[in-house]
């Protein structure tokens, strides 16, 4: 029989726990495995029927739960289920909801059909909640995304004198001023500029400068346009309308984007040498 010396203490007794603890550290270890490897990535990409472009902030939510994620600004989505098949609701403002049964993890590719009613576009300017604009007591001139993008002017701020009974007074190249029902004025201190609900104007001024205080082009969702007594809601200072400007959510426009605009300055010759514009701008959201 084997002896150890007085001063030697044997650690079986600590030995026995360090392997109770190993055993059970990989037991957690191949459940959690387990379960994750029960998960199911479904992926997938959102266009539109009409025009075949990727649509960008689309909810898609898993029917019968409070699981979902939103399209990407290339129109592709992500998310995991736990097991197949499943339902997914896509939605989106201006298309008709669409329900797609998914079977196989395989890419999916999703068509919204464009909504054709008129006045399903939803605006807050009218009573700061969010309503249809048929369903709206007073008049809201809007610009969407869609609309945005697609506008023939230089930026999203000239774009807004496109609309009806809206003007936009030029004082510079780089300060323009919006006035509505022809009260058209340099620094219009009888109208509100909200960003996000948040006024816009300079400080000391008492007017908003343009958009020279506010996003690019490239972070605004929408504008809403209220044209005279109708923005009396938003205070006194707005008795000439009132225009709000939403910027995109970070949750629903996540990623990487930018954007490109190009042309020609000084065509006249008259101070300079014709030469090339650019104007490069870049966007990245995670939440």
């Amino acid at each position: 029989m084997r002896t150890f010396p007085p001063y030697f203490k044997p650690k079986f007794r600590f030995m026995r726990k360090s392997y109770q603890f190993l055993a059970s550290s990989i037991a957690v270890l191949l459940i959690s495995f387990s379960a994750y490897a029960q998960q199911v990535t479904v992926k997938g990409t959102v266009r539109s029927q009409a025009s075949k472009e990727v649509v960008p902030a689309v909810s898609v939510a898993v029917k019968g739960t409070s699981q979902g994620t939103y399209t990407n600004a290339d129109g592709q989505f992500s998310i995991s289920v736990a097991k197949l098949p499943v339902t997914l609701i896509f939605s989106s403002i201006g298309y008709q909801d669409q329900e797609v049964n998914v079977t196989s993890a395989a890419s999916i590719s999703v068509d919204l059909k464009v909504n054709e009613a008129l006045g399903q576009e939803v605006v807050v300017a009218a009573t700061r909640t969010p309503t249809r604009l048929l369903e709206s007591p007073v008049t809201v001139e809007r610009l969407s995304s869609t609309a945005l993008r697609n506008v023939a002017a230089p930026n999203f701020y000239e774009a807004i004198g496109n609309l009806k009974g809206v003007d936009v007074h030029t004082a510079s190249l780089t300060f323009r001023t919006i006035t509505t029902r022809g009260f058209v004025s340099s620094g219009n201190t009888r109208l509100n500029q909200l960003m996000d609900g948040m006024d816009n104007q300079a400080p000391g001024l008492n007017f908003a400068v343009g958009s020279m205080v506010g996003p690019s082009d490239l972070d605004v969702e929408s504008v809403e346009v209220l044209s005279g007594a109708s923005s009396a809601l938003y205070g006194s200072g707005g008795m000439n309308g009132t225009v709000l400007i939403n910027t995109k959510n970070p949750f629903k426009y996540q990623g990487f984007s930018y954007n490109i605009k190009q042309g020609m300055m000084h065509v006249d010759q008259k101070q300079r040498a014709a030469a090339p514009f650019y104007d490069w701008s870049f966007r990245w959201a995670k939440a």
